[in-house]
């Protein structure tokens, strides 16, 4: 309280990292005055996988919440003013704010955060807190032995670790080692040891009778534990969803409730351009199960972690391999990080050489916002490039930027295809101009699906790129992550690339971008089985088809819908864009109006208005079959001529089945209804219209059957913003 004091007086604000599990019996970081506190989640209940994935948390006082970085959920209300959830203030994001951005976390880990959640759903306030309390009482029972052996434990207040004091640090782990027993090396004189809830007393007796032999007969300070007057005071966890599950089938069922909320890869296509939603197979999920990855500490000796050396080895060496690089770096946790990891081996490139001075870094006006904002983290000064008709990069003005910043061009930033859906066929004179300049050429990994077994970016001019295991090589996201991020480059630019201090088997010590090592290292093994399996044909052949599915939609859908960017010759890449601000000129009916709809008929919404305002950006993946794609490309020519029967007055500007789209159960089977329209052109349109169209009659059952039915109408998101709660309300907000 008197640092909180001090900080303030000084007009500073406080930051605590605070131990959850801790914070159950020790009084809120808050009510000590810190106005900014984070940590980790991985305690509750998220394996420790050798350094991740988990799910760091950080919460603020009000004042501070536009300062946040990442997606924020607010709390909003649907057409029906029932409240419902939504991604607010979303203007503070890189996506729109560019260079200008609070954030530049885009791959969040949400699957992790889930795990966590439901972890503390399921114990609930007092179950976590008979948890630390455990903890707490092993800790407290370990220092009592300790000290009475003749031990001196450093710390007399604590709540699971403990410092002792030994003749030889070496010699007390190697004791404790041969009780299999492994601890933390503090000093030459100094060993830390902590304990969980899966501490048994056994394992207490070993820790005593490894250590009861080094004793100094001194003892320590008289252990406390956690002082009475620093106890928790007040409620925590107080919202009824952590107090109503405590049978397993409650809980299963409440999660099922949950998980059906959501549209997933289970239910059908989701099309997400720049995402790449892929298959998750089974078989590359299997290992991040198995104890030998999940249950290893990140800091563990490297006798322990040979397994994952290896591992760690030959996948980077093939994903340096594939880009046509020489060395990499899978400490990032996000392509976000990445980005910012990449840009600070160019950084450290040029400072090394004398060249501090070289500070610019060109970014095409196309380029995804993560960019700009990841060259201000790294210390660059933005300069946009603009692009041509076509959306390639407009190499005159990249020329007028390099001579405008000679002496001073750190960088160029390029995506590859372009963000634009397209392979520019310039792309190679593009590097040259940066590498005459004396700059360093990084490639963005965001459209490697494109690439992967059939161009290198190190082979066409690339220094340094990022790649997204968790969207090019099967990761799954899972509402956004988990995500790795791993950079792969030239070897001019190795030394630079992330160490860690606490590596056991890396040279380099400095520069870490994560807090473990080789960041979620446990989640490795899904790409690892990934590139293993199909082998390099296997993902030439994976490239191929996402191209050709993304061709496929754009000739189908381009039938009545402009795409806005092709490449020479009329194709694009693994995605398009589908131009909708000629539909709203003539129809009245916008973007959103069309994303929505599309959920009447099954299917997750496009990329919406990115790279482009009034578009949608299409990515339909190798793993979507034709029948998958034919009822994707019926859905979007479906929803155009529903458009237009809009602009024919057949129905209502202000009330037709796009405005109002989506439709919910209850909507539909509401006593009254007062639409224009049938009501199973609500329900139903994707079996409606298969059936119109003559299509396959298990087509049509399963549009039926198989129906996905949206929790809210539609989400007023001006009003979320303009009054924002981040804090759930009680569930019968959302009872039926």
């Amino acid at each position: 309280e008197e640092l909180a004091e001090a900080a303030h007086e000084a007009g500073a604000l406080l930051g605590v990292v605070a131990d959850l599990l801790a914070a159950t019996l020790t009084r809120a970081p808050g009510d000590l005055g810190a106005d900014v506190v984070c940590g980790t989640t991985q305690r509750f209940g998220v394996p420790m996988g050798f350094g991740g994935p988990h799910a760091g948390y950080m919460s603020v006082r009000e004042a501070y919440t536009r300062q946040l970085p990442g997606r924020l959920v607010g709390v909003s209300k649907d057409a029906e003013g029932r409240s419902a959830y939504r991604l607010a203030l979303q203007t503070r994001e890189q996506h729109i704010r560019r260079e200008k951005a609070t954030s530049n976390i885009c791959t969040a880990q949400v699957l992790l955060a889930v795990m966590a959640s439901m972890y503390a759903v399921w114990h609930g306030p007092e179950g976590l807190t008979a948890i630390a309390r455990r903890v707490n009482e092993r800790a407290y029972e370990l220092a009592s032995r300790l000290t009475s052996a003749g031990l001196a434990v450093v710390n007399s207040t604590f709540f699971d670790t403990l410092t002792v004091s030994v003749p030889s640090a070496d010699d007390a782990l190697a004791s404790l080692l041969e009780r299999n027993v492994t601890a933390w090396r503090a000093s030459d004189t100094e060993i830390t040891l902590s304990v969980d809830e899966t501490t048994t007393p056994a394992v207490l007796d070993d820790v005593v009778g490894a250590l009861e032999g080094a004793g100094t007969d001194q003892g320590g300070a008289a252990v406390v534990g956690i002082p009475e007057e620093e106890g928790r005071e007040g409620e925590f966890l107080t919202h009824p969803t952590f107090h109503r599950y405590r049978s397993e089938t409650a809980m299963m069922r409440y999660l099922r409730r949950l998980a059906q909320m959501d549209y997933a890869l289970d239910r059908g296509m989701i099309p997400l351009g720049s995402c790449t939603m892929k298959l998750n197979s089974a078989i590359e999920m299997a290992a991040i199960t198995w104890p030998g990855f999940a249950r290893i500490h990140p800091f563990a000796p490297a006798a322990d972690v040979e397994g994952y050396r290896e591992l760690i080895e030959s996948l980077t060496g093939w994903l340096a391999a594939i880009n046509g690089y020489d060395v990499g770096s899978l400490q990032p946790n996000s392509g976000a990080q990445g980005e910012l990891t990449g840009l600070l081996a160019i950084r450290g490139y040029h400072v090394a050489n004398g060249e501090g001075e070289r500070d610019v870094c060109l970014i095409p006006s196309s380029a995804h916002g993560t960019n700009a904002a990841s060259a201000v983290l790294a210390g660059l000064r933005v300069v946009v490039v603009g692009t041509d008709a076509n959306g390639n990069v407009d190499v005159e003005d990249l020329r007028a930027k390099v001579e405008a910043n000679e002496g001073r061009i750190a960088a160029i930033m390029i995506t590859y295809p372009s963000t634009h859906g397209v392979y520019e066929s310039r792309v190679r004179e593009v590097c040259q101009v940066v590498h005459d300049a004396g700059g360093q050429v990084y490639v963005d990994g965001a459209n490697m699906n494109a690439l992967v077994g059939v161009a290198r970016p190190g082979a066409f001019g690339g220094d340094v790129s990022h790649l997204n295991l968790h969207k090019t090589f099967a990761i799954p996201h899972g509402g956004g992550g988990p995500g790795v991020g791993p950079v792969v480059a030239k070897a001019h630019l190795g030394p630079h690339l992330p160490g860690h201090p606490l590596d056991p088997f890396g040279e380099r010590k400095d520069g870490a971008v994560s807090a473990a090592p080789h960041g979620s290292a446990s989640i490795l093994p899904i790409s690892w089985a990934y590139i293993r399996l199909l082998g390099a044909d296997g993902l030439r052949s994976a490239t191929a088809a996402a191209v050709l599915g993304a061709n496929y939609l754009a000739s189908r859908i381009g039938e009545e819908l402009p795409i806005l960017y092709r490449g020479e010759g009329g194709w694009v890449a693994h995605e398009c864009i589908v131009d909708l601000r000629e539909l709203r000129a003539k129809t009245g009916i916008t973007v959103d109006d069309v994303a929505k709809r599309l959920i009447d008929y099954g299917f997750h919404a496009p990329t919406m208005s990115f790279p482009v305002a009034g578009t949608l950006m299409v990515e339909p993946t190798e793993s979507e079959n034709l029948e998958e794609l034919d009822r994707f490309a019926a859905a979007m020519l479906t929803i155009r001529a529903e458009a237009q029967q809009v602009a024919d007055d057949f129905w209502p500007a202000a009330d037709n089945p796009l405005v109002n789209a989506p439709h919910t159960a209850r909507h539909v089977t509401a006593d009254e209804w007062d639409h224009p329209y049938e009501r199973r052109v609500a329900a139903y349109p994707g079996a409606w219209s298969l059936e119109k169209e003559g299509e396959a009659h298990h087509l049509v059952e399963e549009a039926v059957v198989d129906k996905y039915w949206p929790p809210v109408r539609r989400i007023d998101g001006a009003w979320g913003d303009r009054n924002l709660a981040c804090t759930c309300p009680d569930p019968s907000a959302f009872e039926e």
